[in-house]
């Protein structure tokens, strides 16, 4: 493996723009280590990242097929998940994230999901980089989140009071996003069924300088009734809140984790997802809806629509934005990180990755 200062995947791929020749792009390897120090601190350049990708997709310039889930009879709680996905506008690439869920990691002191994500050179088709993505995905999410949240909450009191069912990884990042995009707080709420992650989460918020009085719920129910900003973010695999009133004081809801909502809460909210047909599908929060409904028509729109104006929320209902979480984003992120690597001069390239190119030996 070497250290190179390397060329833009541009000139690599295409070179003199005259020419038509192809050429192979060097394969590199990007670390957990480079990825997090590219993001850190840059919150809300990849909250535009994920942004201009919404927008890209809803024009129509993206191809992201159905996830495929790959399960275990023998371990009914985990399973791997490819997100295969093509991204266009001014920083073509097409990919993969292939990314596991094994909840009972966290019992050995691990973390629940691991991935890698396959860049590929929209020209050629060859992957041109393997990176560390546990904390694109992280980060993507996250920064959906945020995006979410400031566009739900628009028209509406600015919300006050944060709260977080669910206290894991993809909490502490969507904290430090909506921290790092200039939100406060003058309180925010914890509850986990698990009281070593609540007290784990509260100890980050103490450390981060996090604004706002923490409090620790002991239910679901307690820490809804006192957010007007609710995430959940927890691993349920089948809803388990169904009160509607819970959310009468009209919260803005970031269902992240997209299983924890009966359909009847569904229906007395304002629906917003990041792609229909996507979050629709897998016994998702909105699918049981729609299977339950016979309907579509309790969803509003997509982030998208809500960006471009085309949907409008109201203030007088609670807004739940679920997302599917969709692969286009983790290309995104994944080329910006890769970007950054590239203009630092310290992408790490595998010699020879590539070593049958020539047809007939």
């Amino acid at each position: 493996m070497t250290t190179v200062n390397h060329p833009s995947l541009q000139e690599v791929t295409h070179g003199d723009a005259r020419s038509d020749a192809r050429t192979v792009p060097p394969f590199a390897v990007v670390p957990g280590e480079q990825v997090k120090s590219v993001l850190e601190g840059r919150e809300k350049a990849v909250v535009d990242v994920v942004e201009a990708t919404y927008r890209l997709h809803g024009a129509g310039r993206t191809v992201n097929p159905p996830s495929s889930f790959l399960r275990f009879p023998d371990r009914p709680s985990s399973r791997i998940i490819a997100l295969p996905a093509s991204l266009g506008g001014r920083a073509r690439v097409d990919g993969l994230k292939w990314i596991s869920s094994f909840p009972e990691n966290v019992s050995s002191a691990i973390p629940r999901a691991s991935a890698v994500l396959i860049l590929n050179d929209h020209e050629t088709g060859y992957p041109f980089a393997c990176m560390e993505s546990s904390i694109i995905s992280a980060a993507r999410t996250a920064a959906s989140a945020a995006s979410a949240a400031d566009w739900l909450s628009r028209g509406r009191q600015r919300p006050a009071r944060l709260g977080f069912v669910g206290a894991g990884l993809i909490a502490r990042y969507i904290h430090s996003y909506l921290a790092g995009t200039g939100w406060s707080f003058d309180e925010i709420g914890v509850h986990d069924v698990s009281a070593a992650s609540a007290a784990g989460f509260r100890l980050y918020l103490e450390q981060s300088g996090a604004t706002g009085r923490v409090t620790m719920h002991r239910g679901a129910e307690e820490l809804v009734r006192s957010s007007d900003l609710v995430v959940f973010a927890t691993v349920a695999a089948r809803p388990h809140i169904s009160d509607p009133s819970w959310f009468r004081h009209n919260p803005v809801v970031l269902h992240v984790s997209l299983r924890d909502l009966e359909p009847q809460v569904l229906l007395s909210a304002t629906n917003v997802v990041d792609d229909i047909d996507h979050c629709l599908r897998a016994a998702t929060s909105p699918h049981l809806t729609e299977q339950l409904t016979g309907s579509r028509a309790f969803l509003h729109g997509t982030l998208d629509d809500v960006m471009a104006g085309r949907v409008t929320v109201p203030a007088d209902r609670p807004a739940v934005f679920s997302p599917f979480g969709l692969g286009i984003l983790d290309l995104a992120v994944g080329r910006y990180v890769y970007d950054e690597v590239v203009e630092s001069g310290e992408l790490q390239v595998i010699d020879n990755f590539f070593h049958e190119l020539r047809r007939y030996g």
